[in-house]
């Protein structure tokens, strides 16, 4: 920043770039101007916002512009420049700048306690309306069409400010001030019914859809067991875990144990779900066989009024706080419904009252889902609260598409030094999944108006994702499965240097055609080996092995020479009889996948032998432990083969509880991770291990690998900015194509092409 300081005769122009609007930064500059008594204007324009200030209070006034922005704004760069003074007597707030973008919109923010204060405030206009926002909280990604953001450009757009309204929108002294999506009961939007009846609804054990900020929510009350059967029911969703809502941090502890990391992210702007280790006193079908259970704080006014209601009825006994189910509105793993009409279609068999409201979403945002691992924030799933925050990278790279995997999806955008990872899209096996997939590709590109040169997608041929850009038009690079998951820890921390990447994944196409899963990469720049991986293992039943875990089991059998026991142990399973014979046959299926072996454990342990969703074995496996344990010489390193041959036979033997196996496994597992990359890093001189993939989800795991690795003396890094599974792929990919792109000549490099955005 420049040091200048306009005095007699002198102006600054400050230009300031970063999530600088819809974040009351403009009024924050105009009290702040009116502080230091200084003229000129404050304006949007499409690099962020243009100042300029002439007056005696200049130097106070640059200085003060960092230090004391609104909560939600983030300042990337601030330039000054001197120009010739207009001896200007005001400050204005100008009309916003059109042009070719490059400023940001910020992610939607939870309700701020001044607004909250005035929900419940009978002497307030605002009393008891569901849409009451300011500067510092409400819609901003899931409500804007376009840049720059002004009301015009926003799902806003379409109410009249009413004059009360009005004269706040233009209040400098107002909360208000340029908020644009400022509503009241006068002249914003409404809701299809009141707020007693809705929970009633919830209290009398009904299913309530709700059109929430991101899309529509399935609530019910979590402490009926009936209830939340019936919402697994018309959902079709059989075992996977539902998340809960409680009215208020201070009753978190009532249903759940929690430390000081864990409550600061409920608490958050973002209000994402937070796994917490459950005190077990909710509806067990909650979460079915699971330790943890996923816990939000209200995020929207309606979520607060609910409870409120909720309290008056006394839907609980007395002590018991409300606690409701909330959880997507996505039947059978469709996208999120954000239409009126299409949530009327397809929820009205699952709900047995539906609620709309008329402000339009126009971008949809599952909630984000995050658990505190090793310490520090990872996510599961990153949506909304922080899409579209960009991550920064360590350089200027080209602007690019990378359209991720097929499962978790996501996709990146990438622009200067930003890469811009788009909201948790889901499975691409529907056609209204492709179509939610396509549509936020648009709407990413539009927003950020990026015209992609590059697109980017996985390196197996029969995805969805990669289909789309090969019809593109675009020039295309393919980036292998796990060498994107590594290249996503690489990118988020900045890495310039060699790095080892510890891969534990469930399914990866790789590059000799294979079933990848457990890796050892070493990765420079654009490029990897494979310097490892785990032993193959047979998949009996190709895919279908990953859906029925005691068929991996059977593999684990096979391969210790116990296959006759195969038949006895899964007695239960129609095919187990001929299992056996499957396996003898050397052309089978085989994968080095870590995940698979999570499944063989949890099977071989009786934890799981069937799962009706991705991971639902290695995660009931997981909620067995509490204590971790080591298995000595559990595992052998063959050159660069890691196999878990000793580890099995013990964990196949007779004597051997689910509880006892789950801990030996998890640490033994650990250990011999901890292992392979310090042997790795002695022969390759490189001390820094990324990890990443699915498994790492798997907080026990996580931690271990971690701590082990420190102590041997590794640098560790973790995927902080963005998930460990899939849905981290599409920035893995984004920075191998963008670093390949910038190693070809200037002359050869492509060219954006009409109509890729």
């Amino acid at each position: 920043m420049s040091e200048a300081v306009a005095g007699d005769g002198t102006r600054l122009r400050l230009r300031v770039s970063g999530a600088v609007q819809g974040v009351g930064f403009r009024p924050y500059v105009y009290g702040l101007a009116a502080r230091y008594g200084l003229a000129g204007f404050v304006a949007n324009d499409p690099d962020g916002v243009t100042i300029e200030v002439e007056g005696g209070g200049t130097s106070e006034f640059v200085a003060a512009l960092r230090l004391e922005r609104p909560v939600l704004a983030r300042i990337d760069q601030i330039s000054v420049q001197e120009i010739g003074a207009l001896g200007a007597k005001d400050f204005s707030i100008r009309r916003s700048e059109q042009g070719k973008s490059s400023t940001r919109i910020v992610a939607d923010a939870a309700m701020c306690q001044q607004c909250l204060d005035e929900l419940f405030d009978p002497t307030s206009r605002y009393y008891l309306y569901p849409f009451i926002n300011c500067s510092h909280c409400g819609p901003r990604y899931t409500i804007a069409e376009r840049l720059p953001y002004d009301r015009r450009n926003t799902a806003m757009g379409r109410f009249t400010m009413c004059a009360a309204c009005a004269d706040e929108y233009a209040d400098p002294a107002s909360r208000r001030f340029h908020a644009e999506a400022i509503a009241c009961p006068t002249c914003g939007p409404r809701l299809s019914h009141g707020i007693d009846d809705i929970a009633a609804a919830i209290a009398s054990g009904q299913i309530v859809a709700m059109k929430g900020l991101g899309g529509y929510q399935l609530i019910c009350d979590a402490a009926s067991q009936d209830a939340v059967w019936r919402l697994r029911e018309r959902k079709q969703r059989d075992q996977k875990p539902f998340a809960v809502m409680i009215g208020s941090i201070e009753q978190v502890n009532e249903i759940a144990e929690t430390n000081a990391a864990e409550l600061a992210l409920l608490e958050s702007v973002a209000r994402p779900i937070v796994l917490l280790r459950s005190r077990n006193n909710l509806a067990a079908a909650i979460a079915p066989g699971l330790s943890r259970v996923g816990v939000m704080l209200p995020v929207i006014p309606l979520h607060h009024l609910i409870f409120h209601a909720l309290g008056s009825i006394g839907a609980r006994p007395k002590g018991h706080s409300p606690v409701v189910v909330t959880t997507s509105a996505n039947p059978r793993g469709e996208p999120l419904p954000i239409d009126n009409g299409e949530a009327l279609r397809r929820l009205a068999g699952i709900a047995d009252l539906i609620v709309t409201h008329d402000r339009n979403i126009l971008t949809c945002a599952d909630d984000s889902v995050v658990s505190v691992v090793a310490g520090r924030r990872q996510f599961i799933r990153r949506a909304r609260g922080y899409v579209p925050e960009p991550i920064r990278l360590a350089r200027s790279v080209p602007p690019l598409l990378a359209v991720g995997g097929a499962l978790k999806s996501t996709v990146t955008v990438t622009r200067g030094n930003e890469a811009f990872v788009s909201q948790h899209i889901g499975d691409l096996d529907t056609a209204e999944g492709i179509r939610v997939f396509e549509e936020t590709v648009r709407h990413l590109t539009s927003t950020l108006d990026v015209r992609p040169v590059v697109m980017a997608h996985d390196l197996h041929p029969d995805m969805a994702s990669t289909r789309f850009a090969e019809t593109s038009g675009c020039a295309l690079i393919a980036v292998q499965h796990h060498h994107a998951h590594a290249a996503a820890v690489i990118a988020e921390h900045g890495l310039t240097a060699p790095a080892i990447a510890l891969l534990l994944d469930g399914h990866g196409y790789g590059c000799d055609g294979g079933n990848w899963g457990g890796e050892l990469l070493l990765c420079e720049g654009a490029r990897f080996r494979r310097i490892g991986h785990l032993e193959p293992l047979q998949m009996p039943g190709g895919d279908r092995a990953a859906r029925e875990p005691w068929r991996m089991a059977s593999a684990i059998l096979q391969m210790q020479g116990r296959g006759h026991e195969i038949a006895r142990r899964f007695a239960s399973q129609p095919q187990a009889e001929h299992l056996r014979e499957l396996l003898e046959r050397p052309c089978g299926a085989t994968t080095t996948s870590a995940g698979r072996l999570f499944d063989a454990a949890a099977a071989l342990l009786g934890v799981a032998t069937l799962q009706s969703y991705e991971g639902e074995a290695a995660m009931k496996l997981e909620a067995g432990v509490r204590q971790t344990s080591v298995l000595e010489a559990g595992w052998m390193i063959d050159g660069d083969v890691l196999s878990f041959r000793p580890l099995f036979a013990r964990l196949i033997a007779d004597d051997i509880s689910a509880t006892e196996g789950a801990e030996l496994f998890h640490g033994t597992f650990a250990a011999a991770c901890v292992d392979w990359a310090a042997r790795s890093a002695q022969t390759t001189g490189v001390t820094t291990v990324v990890l990443s993939g699915g498994c790492f989800q798997n907080a026990v795991l996580a931690d271990a690998i971690e701590r082990g690795c420190l102590a041997a003396g590794l640098i560790p890094l973790l995927p902080r900015q963005v998930p460990p599974n899939d849905g981290g792929l599409s920035l893995g990919q984004a920075w191998i194509a963008a670093l390949q792109t910038l190693e070809q000549p200037p002359a050869e490099q492509p060219q954006a092409l009409e109509g890729t955005a």
